[in-house]
């Protein structure tokens, strides 16, 4: 018997069952349970994060829960949790989508949604079209059981980013061609271009509740615009290099999120129209952000060199030895007042081996995924009471530093990396059974009865009719004649005519059946005709022996493409190499310098 392997699985449901049966209205205060304490006996009191929304460095996930990877490994580019947080969406440099289960975060299913790289994809608020667009500049609108409903061509340069308008009747795209475009849903027909920017447009956000668009370009600018007029309201200067993201705070939508590759992340305040807190800590430049949904002030950025720092914004973390600041709120004068600097509240430098591409919450928030370029995507969440080993494990100190501290061989990880892979190429192959069209009887027209088949023991075949068997035996010959007298006949060549049709007494015979209309007489086959039969005037003449493409039902064996029956092939799949060539002939690639 195989052993069972258990994996990780998180199931929120006693935890969302506990709150629901000791919360109160919010104006009665909190709930009234036992303070959580650092012992594993108090996990049956973990609350899911709505349940204290005072408390955001309880959802701060910094225990690892597992790494998915796929069986053809490729760059994460797009994470995307589903609007009820039972699955995880995945979009990868090759184009393909793939859903992992959001509480055991095994391998569903794998598809191949775009034909290049996938770029960005987003939810619609009601929660029923997801759209996402790709390196070709083509978005495509895709339903809850991703079914491809629709496909624009929104630009001819990669989009680097999408987002939904409040009511889900637009939506807007940021493109390499440094323009944003607002097409309307329902028609995918393009509204409006917004031009402005002096570079590559790398992001782009629409408010959660007002007709404010906010977008990041290669140019360092940040730009707020009117949706309505495509008028560009202000530009917010802070960053010195290619801005990352662009996120609008999802709850209450007074605050900006911007990140850039200066190692930087800044929060704006849309009342103040200035920064009031400066994101620092990061040693690599910062490739994106993600808010959480229930606590606005705890921030999350992914870095280039595969780190995910988490911030609370009103925690300034201020490491020892530096002077701490004071929020702007707080100063003699807001408006002039430098930016606080907040440090992070808990860092997982070692998440990644490469750059963190996407970041993205449950929409619960108890769990965050993330995608990357080394292939693999990790899903987070908090430690439970009492853990610790999670604090010291390699995605924290690395390595080296687990080495170091006799916590972890190489040799040990390299196993578990391949029991792991090989659990993901089991599930894959569970869920990739090979669905294989049922084969197709080729049937003789106007003989009902007799299908094609080389099955049988003598697998006997018509001349000239290929798959197609003889007509059956009779068991006693021909009715009336002795087999052995039939033989001797056919060797004397004195075979007895044919039987003449009966009609009753004084009725004529009856007339053949006749053909059916605009009947072909160029599809019958050869020496089904008596010869010297000439068809009647304006038929074409009959096709050469072995030539049965127009008979239904009746094809060669090797039906690749053609013909009505045989087993549905699949091509070849092409090579990276060839794929790269075709990319390079259509001006996409340059060979590496």
């Amino acid at each position: 018997m195989a052993e069972l392997k258990l994996g990780p699985v998180t199931d929120h449901g006693s935890s969302m069952v506990q709150w629901m049966r000791h919360r109160q209205p919010r104006y009665k205060a909190r709930v009234r349970m036992e303070m959580e304490r650092p012992s594993p006996s108090y996990v049956v009191d973990i609350l899911p994060p709505p349940a204290k929304p005072q408390n955001p460095a309880d959802a701060i996930p910094a225990k690892l829960l597992h790494s998915s990877l796929n069986k053809l490994k490729h760059p994460i580019n797009v994470v995307r949790w589903t609007p009820e947080g039972r699955r995880l969406l995945t979009g990868s440099s090759i184009g393909e989508f793939t859903l992992w289960n959001g509480m055991g975060f095994n391998f569903e299913t794998i598809s191949q949604a775009h034909d290049s790289a996938v770029r960005a994809a987003v939810w619609s608020h009601n929660e029923d079209w997801l759209i996402s667009a790709d390196q070709d500049g083509i978005v495509k609108y895709w339903q809850p059981t991703f079914n491809n409903v629709k496909a624009i061509q929104a630009h001819n340069d990669p989009v680097r980013d999408l987002a939904f308008s409040p009511n889900d009747s637009k939506f807007v795209t940021a493109c390499d061609d440094a323009t944003l475009k607002i097409f309307d849903f329902s028609g995918g027909v393009e509204e409006s271009t917004l031009t402005g920017h002096g570079w590559d447009a790398k992001s782009v956000d629409w408010h959660p509740t007002k007709g404010l668009l906010v977008s990041g370009s290669k140019d360092h600018q940040v730009k707020l615009w009117d949706p309505r007029t495509g008028r560009c309201l202000t530009t917010l200067h802070g960053h010195k290099n290619t801005i990352a993201r662009t996120k609008f705070e999802p709850n209450k939508g007074q605050l900006l999120a911007t990140c850039a590759r200066d190692q930087t992340a800044r929060v704006f305040d849309l009342r103040m129209m200035r920064d009031i807190c400066l994101l620092r800590g990061n040693e690599k430049d910062i490739s994106t952000l993600i808010w959480h949904p229930i606590h606005s002030s705890l921030l999350s950025t992914g870095g280039a060199d595969g780190s995910i720092y988490h911030f609370l914004l009103d925690e300034p973390n201020t490491p020892p030895g530096i002077a701490t600041t004071i929020p702007p709120y707080d100063s003699a004068d807001p408006a002039s007042a430098p930016a606080q600097t907040i440090h992070p509240a808990h860092k997982v430098q070692y998440a990644h081996d490469f750059s963190v591409w996407s970041l993205d919450w449950h929409p619960l928030g108890h769990i965050l995924a993330s995608g990357s370029n080394d292939r693999v995507t990790r899903f987070w969440t908090r430690a439970r009471p009492g853990e610790t080993e999670c604090f010291s494990d390699k995605y924290h100190l690395g390595t080296e530093g687990v080495e170091a501290r006799g916590t972890w061989d190489r040799q040990g990880g390299r196993k578990v990396m391949r029991e792991e892979e090989e659990q993901e190429l089991d599930d894959e192959a569970g869920g990739l059974e090979d669905q294989k069209m049922p084969v197709k009887q080729p049937i003789l027209p106007g003989l009902p009865g007799l299908t094609g088949t080389s099955e049988g023991p003598a697998a006997r075949k018509f001349p000239g009719l290929p798959n197609m068997p003889p007509p059956p035996n009779f068991p006693n010959g021909i009715a009336g004649i002795d087999p052995e007298q039939l033989k001797a006949m056919i060797a004397s060549g004195n075979l007895p005519p044919p039987p003449p049709q009966f009609a009753a007494p004084g009725q004529a015979l009856p007339p053949p059946p006749p053909l059916p209309p605009n009947f072909d007489f160029s599809k019958l086959p050869a020496g089904l005709l008596p010869p010297g039969f000439q068809p009647p005037q304006g038929l074409p003449p009959p096709p050469p022996p072995g030539n049965l493409g127009g008979l239904p039902g009746i094809g060669s064996e090797n039906t690749g493409s053609g013909g009505g029956g045989g087993v549905r092939r699949r091509g070849p799949l092409p090579s990276q190499q060839e794929s790269l060539m075709e990319e390079q002939r259509r001006g996409k690639y340059r060979s590496a310098r």
